[in-house]
């Protein structure tokens, strides 16, 4: 033991100064994990809006094919059923052409009576003809689809446009036209009573005629909830929203019931009767005024719809797919409808490798043009 000792108390002559110097490396090892987790952060959001090379390819491809067309071949057939209300009207606005392709696909895959549903594409006018084009090719079976360009509506105010520019965000997905377009349904399609709105990154599992038969109570809007503390989607007021503003603490009550984008179902007459909006509108001009929310459309959709919401059974929509890798199997394939919301979709490399085979199983891989610019699993 004395010799132990001895020899440890020749090696380490300064405790204190060992203490300090290794404290100095765990703090060196703290700064170094905590640059390369921003690091790693910033590349996952910028591999998020990159588009690959295979989709830029792709684009090309048809939109080369689309400009050979005479007029006459770009139209679309049935288009005699846009505007009739014995159908299953559907709408998503995306400048994805593999995502429009699956969320049709696997629509009409799910659908018991698919020739009674009609497909309303809306998108830019970069994206119109390869979109277009795609659709041309690879019509979806028995149900209707329509292609428009935003640009087409000459009622969209360049006052909405110059209020989407004036919004603080480095992130495009939060001010492009296409994703505050939802806010305009019922300018959109002023024939249309009701209609299903879906983002461009889910996957329809099931038939959703159901939905139609749901009672909204004199109210807008259904959709699922995501204020359960107890589940990853919960979202709360107060992530979002100022509640401490003067409005909002006026106008909004902060326990109240959140929600999400992703599927919903709109009563587009009872919308027009409440001029809801005119509302939205409303709103965007005052945020640009005050810091009334964070730079995304949900927090305006909350309060554009605030009280106007009907709570659907989660099992319509189950969310998480782009975030979250915990999810359960179970629930995920009990949904009607799966949503890849988040940085991680599946049609990028980032992807969540798990969920990839929900969305890929509705991609024809095999395709000429797929094969052509290397799309594959």
């Amino acid at each position: 033991m004395e010799v132990l000792l001895a020899k440890a108390n020749h090696a380490f002559t300064d405790c204190f100064e060992i203490a300090e110097t290794l404290r100095a490396m765990a703090n060196d090892t703290e700064e170094q994990v905590q640059v390369e987790k921003n690091e790693e952060s910033y590349l996952i959001q910028l591999a998020g809006r990159t588009t690959p090379k295979g989709l830029h390819c792709l684009s090309i491809r048809l939109t080369t094919e689309y400009l050979l067309l005479q007029p006459e071949e770009r139209q679309f057939p049935n288009q005699h059923k846009l505007q009739d209300l014995d159908f299953y009207h559907y709408a998503v606005f995306s400048d994805e052409i593999l995502a429009c392709a699956v969320v049709v696909n696997s629509t009409t895959a799910s659908a018991k009576e698919p020739e009674k549903i009609v497909f309303h594409v809306v998108t830019d006018s970069l994206n119109l003809p390869a979109i277009s084009m795609w659709f041309l090719l690879n019509p979806p079976g028995k149900a209707t689809i329509d292609v428009q360009s935003i640009e087409n509506f000459e009622w969209l105010s360049t006052e909405y446009s110059s209020a989407l520019k004036e919004q603080k965000s480095n992130d495009p997905r939060y001010t492009s036209a296409l994703s505050h377009l939802r806010f305009y349904l019922a300018d959109i399609f002023p024939a249309l009573d009701k209609i299903v709105l879906f983002d461009h990154d889910v996957v329809v599992q099931r038939d959703l005629t159901g939905l139609w038969s749901v009672n909204l109570n004199g109210k807008v809007h259904a959709a699922v909830e995501t204020c359960h503390e107890s589940e990853a989607s919960f979202h709360s007021m107060h992530l979002f929203m100022n509640i401490l503003d003067q409005f909002s603490a006026k106008r909004l009550n902060a326990s109240v019931c959140t929600w999400a984008f992703g599927m919903n179902f709109f009563n587009l007459q009872e919308w027009r009767r409440q001029n809801l909006t005119n509302l939205y509108g409303d709103y965007l001009q005052l945020g640009l005024k005050r810091p009334l929310w964070k730079t995304k459309s949900l927090p305006l959709g909350w309060i554009t719809f605030y009280n106007q919401t009907v709570a659907l059974e989660k099992s319509w929509h189950a969310f998480g797919l782009g975030h979250n890798s915990g999810l359960s199997q179970g629930d995920i394939e009990h949904a009607a409808v799966i949503h890849f919301d988040g940085i991680m979709k599946p049609w990028l490399e980032i992807g969540i490798a798990e969920y990839k085979g929900y969305w890929s199983k509705h991609v024809q891989y095999d395709h000429p043009y797929l094969q052509e610019c290397n799309i594959h699993e």
